[in-house]
């Protein structure tokens, strides 16, 4: 008999109840505004910034309203202007380039390796063309970052990471977001902590964290953040920085702590489901699966494979098929935009030259969430219903 898999690839885990106790606290008591507190309370935004900080090892911490605001206000801050050049990866979703155009900023595209990653050769040939990299670690996928910041260090090219699809991962042991000069944080609901909407950014630099935390709509009240620099770093900037409000309220941080908390264990939860499907994908005909470093301690919360060179509609064919028994796969190599599956020449605000490798790549990238509804058992079998669908159209040729 066909098995076909039943379950949803949308459906996030309920919200822990520690996190919905701590919800039922702020509605309780109605001040949800970061800044409306009691006397001598610390909000509980200010003290999810102290958890954040603490969790990344960063001097200072910003929650935000967004991750894509995390990322413009992280341009912003680091003193981005209109007419300026961003690198940024060429593979990426569309709150990175949107981060860097919303501020009349020109994106930069770099070409994208096998492994998921921003090719290092071709980021080597456009160095001189910015001052700033925002590095994005799209789908969980870091590359070698002491390459990197070698190079961007040797060029005086300011990293930001973005982190949304990263924040629980490491390279060599140093937290993602860690290597540049800031890195950005999304907790969308689909990301690895879950408020619906919002994010956070984490630097060490003084002036970077006192620009964020003015621009994201302070009104003078910065000494209410915990996380943050003295206050003569402000005194110095503070009539120079406009409001460009972007806070993250009391009760999406309510129920991020206690999530923030938890995300170590959670961490492993998905490695053991992404360890199942590549386990059930492993030496399938015509099918490659992306190598992990061994340096790089990943978030398997998302799976992608390759099907190098396969005819669009082989790969239609896989799609379909695999929806029919339940399988929700995603493709970036589709003419037309797709949720999240847009990719560099999708976006005509940011017109670029084009990238013949990102192309070649994109073309056979297939992309699969792995929610933590799975079980591992759900992995497997939907890497057999996989392996058996590519199997079959592979050798048909």
């Amino acid at each position: 008999m066909t098995e076909r898999f039943t379950g949803s690839f949308t459906q996030q885990e309920p919200i822990p109840e520690a996190a919905i106790a701590a919800a039922l606290k702020v509605l309780g008591h109605g001040r949800l505004h970061r800044y409306n507190t009691a006397p001598g309370e610390l909000s509980e935004v200010a003290r999810l910034e102290l958890d954040v900080a603490a969790f990344t090892g960063a001097r200072y911490a910003l929650a935000v309203a967004s991750g894509g605001y995390a990322l413009g206000c992280a341009l912003r801050a680091a003193g981005v202007a209109p007419g300026h050049r961003v690198l940024t990866n060429a593979f990426t979703l569309a709150p990175v380039p949107g981060a860097i155009a919303a501020l009349g900023a020109v994106p930069v595209f770099v070409e994208v390796t096998e492994a998921l990653t921003i090719d290092l050769q071709d980021l080597a040939r456009k160095l001189g063309q910015a001052r700033v990299l925002m590095l994005s670690h799209m789908r969980g996928h870091i590359c070698d970052m002491d390459r990197l910041m070698a190079m961007c260090d040797a060029a005086d090219v300011t990293v930001i990471e973005d982190c949304a699809h990263t924040m629980g991962a490491a390279w060599k042991g140093v937290p993602s977001g860690r290597h540049g000069a800031v890195g950005c944080y999304s907790t969308q609901t689909y990301k690895h902590i879950n408020s619906g909407e919002g994010g956070f950014l984490v630097t060490d630099d003084d002036d970077i964290a006192a620009r964020a935390i003015l621009l994201s709509g302070s009104y003078m009240l910065y000494e209410r953040h915990a996380a943050a620099p003295p206050p003569d770093v402000f005194e110095r900037i503070k009539y120079d920085i406009p409001n460009v409000s972007g806070r993250m309220d009391n009760l999406r941080a309510a129920i991020l702590r206690p999530q923030l908390a938890a995300l170590p264990d959670q961490v492993l939860r998905w490695n053991a489901r992404y360890a199942a499907v590549a386990h059930g994908l492993s030496d399938t005909p015509g099918l490659a699966i992306i190598e992990r470093p061994e340096p790089e301690s990943f978030v398997g919360s998302s799976f992608q494979f390759l099907l190098t060179d396969w005819a669009p509609d082989a790969i239609r064919a896989l799609l379909g098929r695999c929806a029919a028994r339940g399988v929700d796969l995603k493709w970036f190599g589709a003419p037309e935009p797709a949720a999240f599956t847009s990719r560099y020449d999708s976006w005509h605000y940011a017109a670029t030259a084009p990238l013949p490798a990102t192309d070649r790549i994109l073309a056979g990238l297939v992309d699969m969430r792995l929610p933590l509804t799975f079980s591992v058992e759900d992995c497997a079998q939907i890497a057999r219903i996989i392996r058996a669908e590519a199997g079959a159209l592979f050798q048909r040729g």
